[in-house]
């Protein structure tokens, strides 16, 4: 009876110290928490969050015409900031990304994940579109006059596996860096000739011109990356025919995407690098199809992805707690 006294007083001292030890990784985890998951947080522990409060000296308001002249001199100022909020473009993960352009292809490299996604992100589309009503005439070549604009194409790993299918694909990106890459190795194909076709441009300036193009749109692994979330969505979805399909797979915004995407994937197995995600710019399933109906385009299915890095590969899983694909269709336009 001693013994197992003395067995549980140990234990006890041992459970205290493990709680008190996880209890101050939680703590200074939670300084590199993004803020919705620090309040939670902190609220768990009953920890107040301290805000600062910004004092605002009192100013004397001025009247009449020197009123009227500063209001129309703000807004000048907004009218002139009003092009940078409505872009899509965020300079610092363009340039991020850049940087990696000579290690894009490298199947053993950091952009492995992106190389083993490619089989599912192909089936979802050539299913996606089959469910909508195309018609497959040529198995070895399923794709086979659609058009296909790959958004974010990044060294064009998606848009070569498209264009092999049959498909018709024009791939754009922001990077001049790996424009260059995706153009590089597409040319080392001769079969690619005439259905690959690569633009240096955002999506707001190509969907300007092209209009109603598109027999579907594809942005994988892209949105997550991007400002203003609904302008981007707004052009992807005018670029299409009526109809159209567009297919997008990302990030869902979760605890469980904080955990396995960033703190796994970049800090714990460095399978991607450092710093190539933020929590913040994830979006939920539900968001994305709300924007979506906003653009006139029925989400049609919602499905779970998993990446397995023990095996390197990719499957699909009801759960979208992780990563997610979406298929969405185009209303079609009433004459």
């Amino acid at each position: 009876m001693a013994c197992c006294h003395f067995v549980h007083f140990q234990w006890n001292e041992f459970g205290v110290t493990l709680f008190t030890l996880l209890h101050f990784i939680c703590f200074y985890m939670s300084s590199k928490l993004p803020r919705t998951l620090k309040i939670l947080y902190y609220d768990f522990y009953r920890i107040p969050i301290m805000r600062t409060t910004k004092v605002t000296p009192l100013r004397l308001i001025s009247t009449g015409s020197t009123f009227r002249n500063r209001l129309s001199e703000h807004t000048e100022q907004l009218k002139k900031c009003d092009p940078v909020k409505r872009s899509t473009i965020d300079s610092a993960t363009v340039e991020f990304h850049s940087k990696m352009s000579s290690r894009w292809w490298d199947t053993n490299g950091e952009m492995h994940a992106l190389h083993s996604l490619n089989p599912l992100r192909v089936q979802f589309v050539r299913d996606g579109l089959a469910n909508t009503g195309f018609k497959i005439k040529c198995p070895y070549l399923p794709l086979e006059g659609i058009k296909i604009l790959d958004v974010g194409c990044g060294g064009g790993l998606y848009s070569e596996s498209l264009a092999r299918t049959g498909a018709n694909v024009t791939g754009i990106d922001v990077s001049s860096e790996l424009i260059t890459v995706a153009k590089g190795h597409a040319a080392l194909d001769p079969s690619l000739d005439g259905k690959l076709n690569y633009v240096q441009t955002t999506i707001e300036d190509f969907a300007l011109i092209n209009k109603g193009v598109f027999d579907a749109v594809v942005a994988s692994e892209v949105i997550e990356h991007v400002n203003n979330k609904e302008l981007f969505l707004k052009c992807c979805v005018s670029a299409l025919k009526s109809g159209g399909s567009i297919f997008l797979t990302t990030f869902n915004k979760t605890l469980s995407s904080w955990l396995g995407g960033i703190i796994t994937a970049e800090h714990i197995l460095k399978l991607i690098p450092k710093g190539t995600h933020d929590w913040n710019k994830f979006v939920t399933p539900a968001e994305m199809q709300s924007i979506l109906e906003t653009c006139g385009s029925k989400t049609k299915l919602i499905h779970g992805l998993f990446y397995n890095p023990l095996k390197r590969e990719w499957s699909w899983r009801a759960s979208t707690a992780i990563n997610y694909a979406l298929h969405a269709v185009k209303r079609k336009e009433e004459k």
